[in-house]
């Protein structure tokens, strides 16, 4: 009988283990023939069995988990990329107000830079014009 077992309280397999001949597998010697008879317990399946179950509902309920989660994240992508979407409709009127904005006033620019220059002239003119008798 081989005398390993991996069976720990609880194991990391939820009370599965991976490797058990102590209990539940065991091999008898049948003389010299190359035969090895193999022995179940039944009750050590269950166990396993058991074990195996609660692995599968927890890795069910980890699926489920992810699944909420995974929802939750294209909900969110989804508002955030029409958030983008508003947001980049926003800047590019804002730019093209701007535009016009810079557009007509820097016109209202050149005609008070030109008017200025006129009266300039038109000062230095006249003093001149007056000084010059």
């Amino acid at each position: 009988m081989a005398a390993n077992s991996h069976r720990v309280g609880s194991s990391s397999y939820g009370g599965a283990a991976p490797y058990r001949s102590r209990d539940g597998l065991s091999t008898r010697p049948v003389g010299a023939s190359e035969e090895i008879q193999l022995r179940i317990d039944p009750l050590d399946l269950d166990d396993e069995i058991t074990g195996l179950h609660r692995q599968v509902r927890r890795l069910k309920h980890v699926a489920e988990d992810i699944g909420t989660e995974v929802k939750y994240q294209k909900n969110f992508l989804e508002e955030l990329q029409m958030t983008m979407i508003k947001a980049q409709a926003g800047v590019k009127n804002n730019l093209r107000r701007l535009n016009q904005s810079i557009i007509q006033s820097g016109s209202n620019h050149i005609i008070h830079v030109i008017l200025f220059a006129l009266v300039c002239f038109f000062v230095v003119y006249l003093w001149s014009k007056m000084f010059r008798k």
